[in-house]
């Protein structure tokens, strides 16, 4: 019974069922206009489980479907994720734990696309973005600008004095719609009521549990 139950599981996984059940719900609720389109942008840091027998992937390399690599923390693996205003996931992506946060930012928002009812063009564009300092880049903020999106992330020190510096005005933080960045905190909390989160990150187990957040 076990082994057609993780045969079915596997194969669900290689061809994308998980993912289409998670965009169908997805797409369900922003129709009934359940999705609040002011989403926030976070990562989680976790240390990975241990392989099996103890022994780890050797530097500068991944277990295969997994996002595991080595940094002072030892196997660590992160969660990029980007959630409505209500706390329900949109998208993330999985990366080795020693990969800049800053530098998911563009792959995240680029995989939040919910498909609309009839013909119209899916929805992938909020309204507003909400994120901490660690995504506080010229970068960041130019491709906010670009697609029309406004950004709540508060700047760094050091870049607030080289604005003043420099002669420059400081960019404008709206700290009412920061002050929401805390869904993307309690999405997390959410996500890790699921066992598996905590010890090993597979794409399909994130999927899954993301899944189970939207389901009534």
């Amino acid at each position: 019974m076990w082994k057609t139950v993780y045969e079915r599981f596997r194969r669900w996984s290689a061809d994308g069922t998980w993912d289409r059940l998670l965009a169908h719900v997805q797409q369900h609720s922003d129709a009934v206009g359940t999705v609040d389109w002011f989403p926030g942008v976070h990562r989680l840091h976790d240390r990975a489980g241990s392989p099996a027998r103890g022994r780890g992937p050797k530097k500068g390399q991944d277990w295969p479907g997994e996002a595991i690599g080595r940094s002072r923390g030892g196997l660590t693996t992160k969660i990029h994720l980007a959630c409505d205003g209500h706390g329900q996931p949109l998208a993330f992506t999985l990366t080795a734990g020693n990969v800049n946060d800053c530098t998911q930012f563009e792959a995240v928002m680029a995989a939040v696309r919910i498909q609309r009812c009839g013909p119209d063009r899916p929805r992938t564009r909020p309204d507003r973005v909400a994120a901490d300092k660690g995504y506080s880049s010229t970068k960041i903020r130019a491709y906010l600008r670009k697609r029309g999106i406004k950004a709540a992330i508060p700047e760094r020190i050091d870049q607030i004095n080289g604005r003043i510096r420099r002669g420059e005005s400081l960019c404008r933080l709206d700290r009412t719609a920061y002050r929401r960045r805390n869904v993307v905190e309690r999405c997390f909390n959410k996500l890790k009521h699921h066992k598996a989160l905590p010890t090993r990150h597979y794409k399909t187990m994130v999927t899954l549990a993301c899944l189970q957040l939207w389901l009534p």
